[in-house]
């Protein structure tokens, strides 16, 4: 058999390949690896089952706000620790913190945020910092040039907008850039991402997906309740994707981080009980029992 790893995923297979029947089942991550410690902590006092149902995740609606909040900033202050001792921008703890780390590839679009220079710094002077890092595969030389232009970019934002490329991507650093910023950031060229998984481990430690509605954030997003979407999903095109993005950040995620903490946790929230549906756990289960049962 044949399946697609996102409902939109399948959905490009079975056009690409009509003569076959296509199904989906949407990629999951281990959601006891990708956790942050501070959340795990909190989990095993109140959900003490969660590591092996991760459906426990569900009442998260019962911690109280303070805690969920206190345990995002002690990982949020730990990455900071780690990005500060790299590079000398000092990143503050205050500073609504965008992270965006993954395989560099063009269709990615990782330089999207840098489409208007003037038009991010005028939105963004002291109110957000960005974390960048991922690494290109070696013979992908148009995924290291998208490396050297964000670099470049950013050097060109010093002292407008805290931007940073953090280096030696690896499943460690990974871990510690989706548990630790404030909003993840995803904008590949729909339908381009099969699935995506970063966005996944971001929402297990209470962290808002702003994305494209590709991959498994099609399915996962409830716009301006557990994130937000970015873009036209109909009609993608650079140009009015980053002046969406834009918007977006400007209107609501900047506004809304800064003015509306109750707002802002219980989006946290929301994002931890997407979690629950793109865990390895789930995605197991499902293959178990669509593909793999006797029939």
């Amino acid at each position: 058999t044949a399946n697609g790893v996102s409902a939109l995923h399948g959905d490009v297979a079975q056009d690409q390949f009509p003569w076959s029947n296509i199904d989906f089942i949407t990629n999951g991550v281990h959601h006891s690896y990708w956790m942050g410690s501070p959340f795990k902590r909190v989990y095993d006092q109140y959900v003490p089952e969660w590591r092996a149902n991760p459906e426990c995740l569900l009442m998260i609606d019962d911690i109280a706000d303070d805690v969920i909040w206190n345990a995002h900033q002690e990982r949020k202050q730990y990455l900071l620790g780690y990005a500060n001792s790299q590079v000398s921008k000092a990143l503050d703890g205050d500073t609504l913190t965008i992270g965006f780390a993954r395989r560099a590839a063009t269709y990615k679009r990782a330089q999207l945020l840098f489409h208007d220079m003037g038009r991010l710094e005028s939105l963004g002077a002291e109110k957000i910092q960005v974390i960048f890092s991922g690494k290109a595969h070696p013979k992908d030389h148009e995924g290291k040039e998208v490396i050297r232009q964000i670099v470049s970019k950013s050097k060109a934002m010093f002292g407008k907008v805290k931007i940073i490329y953090l280096e030696n991507y690896n499943m460690w650093l990974g871990r510690m850039i989706t548990s630790g910023v404030d909003v993840w950031l995803n904008t590949p060229l729909r339908p381009n991402e099969a699935s995506g998984t970063s966005g996944m481990k971001a929402t297990l430690n209470g962290v808002p997906n702003l994305s494209v509605l590709d991959g498994w954030w099609a399915e996962g997003c409830k716009n301006g309740v557990n994130g937000w979407a970015v873009g036209d999903p109909e009609h993608p095109d650079d140009e009015k994707d980053a002046d969406h993005l834009y918007f977006v950040l400007e209107n609501s995620v900047i506004p809304t981080f800064y003015n509306d903490r109750n707002k802002w946790i219980s989006m946290m929230k929301e994002a931890i009980k997407t979690g629950v549906d793109f865990t390895a756990h789930r995605m197991i289960m499902e293959y178990n029992q669509k593909f793999y049962q006797e029939k």
